[in-house]
């Protein structure tokens, strides 16, 4: 179930972004922005650890700023993907992408309060407290 809450975050989190900032668009049925979503999802649970660990020297010399330049490259990249598939999410350029990943960031994180801690997957411990 969590994961299902997740996707429904990302896509409602992307939708605000397509409405607040001018470069970010989606042209494509409401149901693709779903699969704009999954995508998102995926490259940030896959691709983002990545870069995070390749740019480690630079989180830490900016301290934690250039966190907001990987989530831009994040939606980017999402776009792109996008773009290949024909799914209608369009991001112009570098600007566009920085503030849409910050609408995405903060959106996100308003949404994910109102979802109850019991949809997030608990972790077993080795003596099984939970």
């Amino acid at each position: 179930m969590w994961l299902v809450w997740r996707v429904l975050i990302n896509a409602a989190a992307l939708w605000a972004a397509t409405q607040l900032v001018s470069g970010i668009s989606f042209d494509g049925d409401w149901r693709l922005l779903f699969a704009v979503a999954l995508i998102f999802g995926m490259i940030n649970i896959s691709v983002r650890p990545i870069l995070k660990l390749l740019t480690f020297p630079l989180l830490i010399l900016t301290l934690g700023l250039f966190t907001f330049v990987l989530n831009a490259l994040m939606l980017w990249l999402t776009a792109a993907i996008s773009d290949a598939l024909d799914l209608g999410f369009h991001v112009n350029g570098f600007r566009a992408a920085f503030i849409g990943a910050l609408v995405v960031t903060v959106v996100s994180f308003v949404l994910s309060l109102f979802v109850r801690s019991g949809a997030k997957p608990r972790r077993r411990t080795s003596r099984g407290d939970q």
